[in-house]
């Protein structure tokens, strides 16, 4: 192994590292509590997105309880099993230990991979799932040899299992069958066929889920594919998000590779295109009239980090692309490192003192233990039976924090906990308080489902004595009739 390469191993290993105290000591996001609810009741799919992330932060809690780390540890080991995909695809694919370490290091590097590796979100199986497709797929197109299908297949279903954006994935093998020399071949081999078939078996599960809860997380996906009317707004926000998300320099190599390595059709290096071509073109379109989400395209990110190290080692660039690809090849690294030291600083420490405009801590449950301590009190104090929300976020970040054996009672939005229970007339007959975030107050809808809505004080969410999000709280008695509630 020679000194560069031993140099970018040990970087690697530090952001792993670094990766798994962040983990360990930032509060969960909302997101990341609602998932955490999934994993309490386990089951073959859920109304948001299929159910891989509630087994991964099973998992994790079996091992490190109801923490932080508990939550977080099985998406930190998928982060190391999609780096090891990434560096294997990239030996096969490059041909070379240097390329393999490089590859990693950029794919470990960017904030996508940070935030969304980081997170216990479904993009972490669905990037680990993306990473194995990618050298599976490297390995047939570099070994020719057919079995290696049924890895890819494998990889497929997995990648299913935890988000719907894998029908991308097939999509862009697909292409690469068509419009590479390379590819063609397989058409007439059963391989790839089988390797279909064991990508549904593995997939049909969730499709027998879906069917028995009339297909709602389909239904619920494709609704935001016709939102909107034209517009380039969107469009620009995209584009500029995911030049920050890969940082700005390693994603300026990636495009020189994807646009111009990659000409080639026999090329190994044409896979990465056709991989990223199908989503890139959805992606684009859906921006034409809609917000494409930060972290939608983010199980792309294995094959960008495998570009950016196939254009870094190239020396035949001419023209224009070749001051692009001096200046790219020379401040990738430092420019991504800081940009992700930034980030761990404002997470950790929150340096900068933005308040309430800091989209960490209003991302994250920043100040929420002490939010628990004032709604327990409170609830003491009007011997409360139940805690009310009326959103998921709350909801989430309340049965994490609150006291053991608290009763966290969502009104409305039922169709996202189709196996919790509905609470019970003894429940029903005690005071009940309602907290809700003041922007997201809906005590005048309550109203016409308790006899009595009662604001009972308002205080802050804070980070060091700077609020972070004001807060109410309701007394509610007297439900009306039966409520549309679940107990989560």
């Amino acid at each position: 192994m020679s000194v560069t390469v031993r140099r970018m191993v040990a970087a690697i290993v530090v952001l792993v590292v670094l990766r798994l105290a962040a983990a360990a000591i930032l509060p969960l996001s909302a997101d990341e509590a609602y998932y955490w609810l999934w994993s309490r009741h386990l089951a073959p799919g859920y109304y948001d997105h299929p159910p891989a992330i509630a087994f991964v932060i099973r998992a994790g809690t079996l091992i490190f309880g109801n923490t932080s780390l508990g939550v977080r540890f099985g998406g930190f080991v998928l982060s190391i099993v999609a780096s090891v995909f990434v560096w294997l695809a990239a030996e096969a694919m490059l041909e070379s230990r240097e390329q393999a370490a490089r590859a990693t290091l950029f794919f470990n590097l960017m904030l996508m991979i940070f935030i969304e590796m980081l997170a216990a979100t479904p993009d972490t199986p669905s990037i680990a799932a993306s990473a194995m497709f990618l050298w599976a797929l490297a390995k047939v197109d570099r070994t020719e040899n057919g079995r290696w299908w049924l890895a890819v297949g494998v990889a497929a279903g997995l990648a299913l299992l935890s988000k719907y954006t894998a029908f991308f994935l097939g999509a862009g093998a697909l292409a690469w069958m068509l419009f590479s020399t390379r590819g063609r071949r397989w058409f007439i081999s059963p391989w790839p066929y089988a390797a279909g078939v064991l990508a549904l078996l593995i997939f049909l599960p969730n499709v027998l889920w879906e069917n028995a809860h009339h297909w709602s997380t389909f239904a619920f996906q494709l609704s935001r594919v016709t939102h909107g009317g034209f517009t380039l707004r969107f469009l620009f926000e995209f584009l500029g998000v995911q030049i920050l998300f890969a940082s700005p320099f390693i994603f300026a190599l990636a495009a020189l590779s994807m646009a111009f390595s990659s000409r080639a059709r026999d090329s190994h290096v044409f896979l990465l295109a056709a991989l990223v071509a199908p989503s890139a073109v959805y992606f684009l379109v859906h921006s034409l009239h809609d917000r494409i989400q930060g972290n939608w395209p983010s199980f792309l990110y294995p094959m960008v980090a495998l570009a950016a190290a196939e254009a870094f080692c190239r020396m035949d660039w001419q023209g224009w692309t070749k001051p692009v690809w001096r200046v790219s090849r020379a401040v990738a690294v430092p420019v991504a490192a800081v940009m992700l030291a930034v980030v761990y600083a404002q997470a950790l420490f929150g340096v900068i003192p933005v308040g309430r405009s800091d989209p960490l801590a209003r991302l994250l449950a920043v100040g929420l233990g002490d939010v628990a301590k004032t709604i327990s009190e409170a609830q003491r104090g009007v011997q409360a039976g139940a805690i009310v929300t009326t959103d998921y976020e709350n909801t989430a970040w309340l049965n994490f924090y609150m006291p053991a054996g608290t009763r966290i009672m969502q009104v409305g939005e039922t169709y996202r906990y189709p196996d919790a229970p509905m609470p019970d007339p003894g429940l029903l007959g005690r005071p009940m308080l309602y907290v809700a975030e003041v922007q997201r107050d809906r005590s005048r809808d309550l109203m016409a489902q308790f006899s009595q809505v009662q604001e009972i004080s308002r205080f802050d969410r804070l980070r060091r004595g700077v609020p972070v999000a004001h807060m109410v709280l309701y007394r509610l008695s007297g439900p009306k009739g039966t409520l549309a509630a679940r107990l989560p």
